[in-house]
């Protein structure tokens, strides 16, 4: 029987290879030019998302893939991703910041600069390629003194030559000067390779540079200045450009244009590297497994928490994150559970949302383009939190104040009737119960007496009047 077994897992193997072999398509020759676009912030789902649209081009053996880009930034590591997925590509990449207004700032300058062809359409900029120091505190290696302004390419005339800039100051600590000089030497790099202007490369990452279109055009940093797709392909054509073995000659004329859409991985991925979202996310996932600490058994804060937080964690996992500032906000969170549980008049509140604040704040490198947590987000959650622990001091001093409505020290002050004559101690009964009672002066049987106080389980008495009650 176990040959068997053995016998059908294997026919089952070949046949689950043999159904992938026929599921995958073939590759479709000449299948034009693949537009990608690169919008917002770079990061993890960015650098998937070019290298599965690399992969599909070089798959179904299209002419060109053209990478549209708008964005302020992004990650330093998902930029170096991305460029070397279009280094090692087999199909040109024509790098085109567009539409009209879009801009390639900091790691956009980078990915333009390591495509084979660079285009801009008009009104468009790039450049400001400084890379900012991680954990906030500026660019790093920012000059001291501002550049001079007559220096700055962007107040001069479309074709002017760019004018020597002020002698700059070197950044004073190693490690700025460490980051500065890697970067330019990267971007210089790039610059040598694609026979592009290497000293505007040096300047962007030195003096924050920036170039519009038409400057950029003169100054050899790009090839091409196109309004459009069609008129990005045509200006392309017949154009010569080195891919990694070998160099080729552009055929794009004509051709039909694919806009290449993320799958629901690169989308999920997407949401789930927001800064924003994976810090909701992170908050909830902590807040429901607190949830489900006060009531066991609820089971779905607890479902919702580890779900929440797992989602979180992988979000974290490929960001720029501070994990001083993940363990404040567990801190933060911890401190109001405690205080939700065992209320402190405060104390343990306050320092919760200190703590929370604190490491929402030092949580992300809010340096990078569209990589930090709004303001006014963490500002909200603090202001519910503070709320949230106020309102507990306030129930818990409340119920402060009030009589106690049940167990042994309710009894005080009510009546009790005595079961039978006594002087000094005796047996009374009271909600139908009969205590040990203790007396000053003497009682008569079922004379009406008021419980004074609890010592222990006898209860001091007095005579109420001379009038007999009943329990």
């Amino acid at each position: 029987m176990n040959v068997h077994f053995r016998m059908w897992m294997i026919a089952c193997a070949v046949l689950l290879a043999a159904l992938a072999v026929h599921a995958q398509p073939a590759p479709t020759p000449s299948a034009g030019v693949l537009l990608l676009d690169i919008k917002g912030g770079i990061g993890p789902a960015t650098r998937d998302y070019l290298r599965s649209g690399l992969k599909r081009a070089s798959d179904d053996g299209a002419r060109a893939v053209v990478l549209r880009i708008d964005t302020p930034g992004g990650l330093d590591a998902a930029t170096r991703d991305i460029n070397q997925a279009i280094l090692a590509s087999p199909v040109p990449v024509i790098a085109w910041v567009a539409p009209e207004g879009a801009r390639a700032a900091s790691a956009g300058t980078y990915i333009l600069y390591a495509c084979h062809l660079a285009a801009m359409a008009p009104a468009t900029s790039l450049g400001a390629a400084t890379p900012v120091s991680m954990g906030g505190g500026g660019p790093a290696g920012a000059p001291e003194k501002e550049p001079d302004e007559a220096a700055d390419p962007r107040n001069q005339p479309p074709g002017a030559p760019t004018a020597t800039p002020s002698p700059r100051r070197e950044p004073r600590d190693a490690m700025s000067r460490k980051v500065i000089n890697d970067a330019a030497g990267y971007l210089r790099s790039l610059a040598e390779l694609r026979g592009r202007n290497g000293e505007f490369a040096e300047a962007a990452v030195r003096d924050a540079a920036t170039l519009t279109a038409s400057q950029a055009l003169s100054q050899g940093v790009i090839e091409i200045v196109a309004g459009n797709v069609d008129e990005l392909l045509r200006q392309a054509h017949g154009r010569r450009v080195r891919l990694a073995q070998r160099e080729v000659m552009l055929d794009l004329a004509g051709q039909p244009v694919t806009v290449v859409t993320p799958d629901w991985r690169a989308r999920l991925l997407a949401v789930l590297t927001e800064p924003t979202v994976a810090y909701v996310l992170l908050l909830i996932g902590l807040y429901g497994l607190v949830f489900e600490g006060y009531s066991p058994g609820a089971i779905l804060p607890g479902m919702v928490g580890a779900i929440c937080l797992l989602l979180a964690a992988y979000g974290l996992q490929v960001l720029p994150v501070n994990y001083a500032g993940v363990a404040l906000i567990v801190l933060g969170v911890a401190l109001i559970a405690i205080e939700f549980a065992v209320p402190s008049l405060g104390a343990a509140g306050v320092g919760g949302v200190v703590a929370l604040v604190a490491g929402s704040l030092i949580l992300f490198d809010t340096q990078v383009p569209g990589f930090g947590v709004p303001g006014g987000l963490i500002a909200g959650i603090a202001i519910a939190s503070a709320l949230g622990f106020m309102g507990m001091v306030w129930l818990a001093a409340r119920a402060r104040r009030r009589p106690v409505v049940s167990g042994r020290e309710e009894m005080i002050g009510h009546l009790a009737v005595a079961m039978r004559d006594f002087d000094g101690r005796g047996q009374v009964r009271i909600r139908g119960e009969q205590w040990q009672a203790r007396s000053a002066v003497p009682v008569r049987g079922g004379q009406a007496v008021r419980v004074l106080a609890l010592d222990g389980l006898v209860l001091q008495v007095a005579p109420e009047n001379d009038t007999p009650a009943s329990d």
